[in-house]
């Protein structure tokens, strides 16, 4: 990859972006297409634009349904032409006593993740209020299925369902405009949710906030283009447009904005 290309991106961002150099090779010296595991909205983001700018491949993201927030992406020659199937998803419901219980998107990952696999081979998780629904890579969805008998103290199990029995997540981001002094992580919070600057800096130090599913708790990290913001007890935030800025020096910004 053209060392050109680093200084656009974060320097955290490089592994990934050197990785992705990588599958454009092998696509290219194989003409054969290349699947990555599930990637988050920032890392598609990056993907795509090495692509349009470093190379003539095609691709195609997708993460099971048509809003999914994680996607594999297929990365394929001219020649190729791509079908659902490619993406080797399966997507699992937890059965669970749903009168006496209830689940929550963290519990869900956590126990997942508790088994020793990595959340690349996870998508989307989600919920229409009660039916619980998760995207999986094909090749750990057996063991995901064999390995988790209990969320907390609930004990479940994970059935694959077709996908004519996708249901419709209860969540939805609503778009919202905002202006902010800086891409600072604790202004977008302060901005986004009206509190103040120390207390938007005491949620990021003391742990409540996670970037791209990362924890981080440097107030002063500067957020970028699809970088999405959870914040324990109060959402998420994704950012979805960079504007320019205003007559005063304010950063225009368009937004998707979960709240509990």
């Amino acid at each position: 990859m053209n060392t050109n290309v680093y200084q656009h991106f974060r320097p955290e961002e490089h592994p990934f972006i050197d990785a992705v150099g990588d599958w454009l090779e092998q696509v290219e010296s194989q003409y054969a297409p290349y699947l990555t595991n599930f990637l988050d909205p920032r890392q598609a983001y990056i993907l795509e634009t090495l692509i349009r700018e470093n190379s003539e491949l095609q691709f195609k993201f997708y993460g099971g349904y048509e809003q999914a927030e994680r996607c594999r992406c297929l990365i394929y020659p001219e020649y190729y032409e791509p079908t659902d199937a490619d993406f080797e998803l399966v997507m699992i419901e937890i059965k669970y006593p749903h009168k006496f219980a209830q689940l929550s998107h963290g519990k869900i990952l956590g126990t997942m993740m508790s088994t020793g696999v990595k959340r690349e081979f996870f998508g989307d998780i989600i919920s229409d209020g009660e039916r619980w629904q998760v995207f999986l890579a094909n090749e750990i969805a057996n063991y995901i299925e064999t390995q988790v008998t209990k969320i907390g103290k609930v004990t479940v199990h994970f059935e694959e369902r077709p996908y004519t029995e996708l249901i419709v997540p209860k969540d939805s981001w609503t778009e919202e405009s905002a202006t902010a002094s800086s891409l600072r992580l604790d202004v977008v919070i302060s901005t986004v949710y009206n509190i103040s600057r120390q207390r938007s800096k005491q949620l990021v130090e003391s742990g409540k906030i996670k970037v791209n599913w990362m924890p981080n708790e440097r107030p002063d990290y500067s957020l970028d283009l699809l970088d999405i913001v959870s914040i324990r007890g109060f959402g998420r935030i994704q950012i979805q447009g960079i504007e320019g800025t205003t007559k005063k020096g304010k950063i225009r910004l368009q937004l998707g904005v979960l709240r509990k």
